[in-house]
């Protein structure tokens, strides 16, 4: 659900989810003020997701009633990001509005718990007081919005419902609050129409907390809730309570002070030590010099890496390689012409390319049915992903039906890619929808590397640099341009004779390019 009125005259537009799997988004700027006057589809804000940076548009005309949030606040998907009145509306109504929608905080908190259950009206509540444990959908406000669509999300009028996806990893989450744990089950969010529950429920019910993922943060460090004083919404435990809490005990156990979170301002990119105390570090005894949050690209890396690693049995098999060959003829090619001569990676790409199409198995991937068992998706074509280091991270845009392309337009499409990643204007599409991965790490100056795997892809393939090595040529010892071909891959998928096969291909095709290029 990415908007909701909640008045005749303002509405309230919530952050949409701007891409497969993300649950929040980082508020980089603010590209309009209260009090502006906003038009359909006008870019509002600039969000940094872990996939992209993007501007979203607001769905309402009007004028700007509130902004949500301040530049550098990280925003769940689905909480509030902008209030829109209508032109010439009284703004007193902004006022009485916001207080009849309650708490932002407990409105994000209502929509983890219930991972996926949509809110209902409240007529709906009124006419079925327990909806909000019925998993029923609402259906998304009629009325003139914009048709435009944004990486995941349909304005009203596109017809698309106002159905909150359910996350990942939570099946059956819908029912799950009738199907929890009794210590579990008595977490019972307050009503949406803002009435206190029965008494009998009250006092059952466990300490209000904004999000589970706070609530596992506490559980994590062996704080107990109950003990913390709430500074939220009817007593309700934000995540900078627990924050304040674990710092007033940090000095009792060092397994606590290891599991401090970062940064209570989120302007910052980095805490300051508190007036008096010495920011150290207990298990080194070293003063901390700086805390670095894990936000962003860097904490998309880190659980994409940690996944791989997790989920998938992968084994490497690599090869040098005598590159001279190729080399020789690109350099011919550039005295020839100069500006369209396509760059060496392009070539490898062509030439691993041309392997897929005999070894299809690494171009696949891995899915768990519903019933439990796992099927091998194989595909009909080739998403080429292209590794791309930079600023914020390491990126894997993905050249789209590459296997069509000649190694002149994989050129231009790879650094068109690199330039868009760099830019932080790569699409989610772009950097989500590769099938297998090139990684040219040898512009780092090394040889070789053991690569993980881009989850959930089966196999990536690496370049070392190219230098001169001696070499056996013809029963004697000459000096040639080597590199290094390293292929990982997932073993659940292929053997050892399937990866061999294909970077034996590959490496012959790098020596004798000709050859193969005649064929392709």
């Amino acid at each position: 659900m990415s908007a909701t009125t909640t008045s005749p005259s303002v509405k309230v537009f919530l952050l949409p989810d701007l891409g497969e799997g993300l649950t929040e988004a980082e508020l980089v700027n603010w590209l309009v003020a209260e009090g502006d006057t906003v038009s359909v589809d006008q870019p509002v804000a600039e969000v940094e997701t872990a996939k992209s940076m993007v501007e979203v548009p607001s769905p309402f005309a009007g004028v700007v009633a509130q902004l949500h949030g301040e530049a550098g606040t990280t925003i769940n998907v689905g909480a509030p990001l902008i209030s829109v009145r209508p032109d010439g509306a009284a703004p007193e109504t902004v006022a009485a509005t916001a207080a009849s929608t309650g708490n932002p905080d407990a409105e994000a908190y209502r929509e983890e718990e219930r991972a996926g259950v949509s809110v209902p009206t409240d007529a709906e509540v009124a006419a079925a007081p327990d909806i909000a444990d019925s998993g029923a959908e609402s259906s998304s406000e009629s009325g003139g919005g914009s048709g435009n669509v944004l990486i995941g999300y349909g304005t009203p009028g596109t017809g698309t419902g106002g159905r909150t996806r359910r996350r990942r990893g939570d099946a059956g989450s819908a029912a799950a609050p009738a199907a929890a744990p009794a210590s579990e089950s008595a977490e019972v969010p307050e009503t949406l129409t803002g009435q206190e529950a029965p008494a009998a429920e009250s006092e059952q019910r466990a300490v209000l907390c904004i999000s589970p993922l706070v609530r596992k943060l506490a559980r994590d460090a062996g704080l107990n809730l109950s003990s913390v004083e709430g500074t939220g919404a009817d007593g309700m435990v934000l995540r900078r309570d627990v924050e304040r809490a674990l710092q007033a005990s940090a000095g009792t156990s060092a397994e606590k002070q290891e599991t401090l979170p970062d940064s209570s301002s989120s302007t910052s990119s980095s805490r300051q030590s508190t007036a008096g105390e010495v920011d150290q570090d207990r298990r080194s005894g070293l003063r901390i010099a700086e805390r670095i949050p894990v936000r962003g690209v860097r904490k998309a890396v880190a659980e994409a890496m940690t996944r791989s690693r997790r989920e998938i049995p992968e084994a490497t098999v690599w090869v040098d390689v005598d590159a001279t060959a190729l080399l020789d003829l690109r350099a011919d090619l550039k005295r020839r012409q100069p500006d369209a001569t396509p760059g060496l990676l392009a070539f490898v790409a062509r030439f691993a390319l041309a392997g897929i199409a005999r070894y299809p198995e690494l171009n696949t991937r891995i899915v768990e049915r519903e019933d439990g068992s796992s099927e091998i998706l194989k595909f009909d074509g080739v998403n080429l992903g292209i590794a791309a280091q930079t600023d914020r991270g390491l990126l894997v845009p993905a050249v789209q039906r590459a296997d069509r392309m000649s190694a002149r337009e994989l050129d231009a499409e790879i650094r068109r890619l690199a330039a868009v990643a760099r830019e932080g204007k790569a699409t989610p599409a772009e950097l989500t929808s590769g099938t297998f991965t090139l990684n040219n790490y040898g512009v780092f100056g090394v040889d070789g590397s053991a690569a993980i795997i881009n989850h959930p892809e089966a196999a990536i393939l690496g370049l070392g640099r190219i230098i001169d090595r001696p070499w056996v040529v013809n029963g004697e010892l000459a000096v040639r341009k080597v590199t290094e071909l390293t292929l990982t891959f997932d073993h659940r998928v292929c053997d050892g004779g399937v990866a061999g096969g294909f970077l034996r291909y590959v490496a012959d095709a790098i020596e004798n390019p000709g050859g193969v290029l005649a064929d392709l």
